[in-house]
């Protein structure tokens, strides 16, 4: 009785992913200290790498016109938060909410700029990444799941990293040197640390592609 088609599910965890990262993606936490550099990284780096990864097993799978769709309609939802938090944070409080209205504003206000900033990332590296992973495979053929994976992953997520980031976390009333510093300590573990998953999560790629086949047959 209650079955869920395997293609919808991966495209509501991938939607998932998106909305976290947009909700959730403008806290940062400390990794360590290389010597005095600091290495710092967004939360939502736990679920940026899924989305890449879901990139590659819907391409392998349906196809890059499929999946161009999918990344159309993630689009649509990053424009969705982002607007409703414009919204959400215009609209005057009740009495009752009162005490809460400036912690809220500043949390959704702050997630507004976190959407615009994902948004413009969002398009441009996951394009990338299906484009990539398309023309490697055209390359190699349908061998070497795991080279076409991570290539595309790698560059496609250093570009979201860097697009990201500058957008999301320039400060404007620091200079630009300050900003650099914070933001290169953010980018540089950050592209790491989203590459890194991408290998340790290449055995559930795989495994996500053959899972997959078995609805399309």
């Amino acid at each position: 009785m209650f079955k869920i088609q395997k293609l919808d599910l991966l495209i509501s965890i991938y939607i998932f992913c998106i909305a976290v990262s947009e909700l959730m993606g403008g806290k940062t936490f400390h990794i360590l200290n290389i010597g005095s550099y600091p290495l710092n990284a967004s939360v939502a780096l736990f679920v940026v790498p899924v989305i890449f990864s879901i990139n590659d097993i819907i391409t392998e799978v349906f196809g890059a016109e499929r999946m161009r769709s999918i990344i159309r309609s993630g689009l649509a939802v990053i424009v969705l938060i982002l607007l409703f938090s414009l919204l959400a944070v215009s609209l005057p409080p009740s009495l009752r909410f009162m005490t809460k209205e400036t912690t809220y504003d500043i949390i959704f206000g702050l997630t507004a700029r976190i959407s615009a900033a994902s948004l413009t990332a969002f398009a441009i590296a996951d394009f990338l990444d299906v484009l990539l992973f398309v023309k490697i495979r055209e390359s190699l053929g349908e061998k070497a799941l795991w080279f076409r994976n991570n290539t595309s992953n790698f560059i496609s997520q250093l570009v979201d990293s860097t697009v990201f980031i500058f957008l999301a976390f320039y400060a404007f009333d620091k200079g630009f040197g300050d900003n650099i510093g914070f933001l290169v300590s953010l980018i540089i573990p950050y592209w790491l640390l989203k590459s890194f998953m991408s290998v340790i999560e290449t055995p559930f790629v795989y495994l996500g592609v053959n899972w997959l086949k078995t609805d399309k047959k």
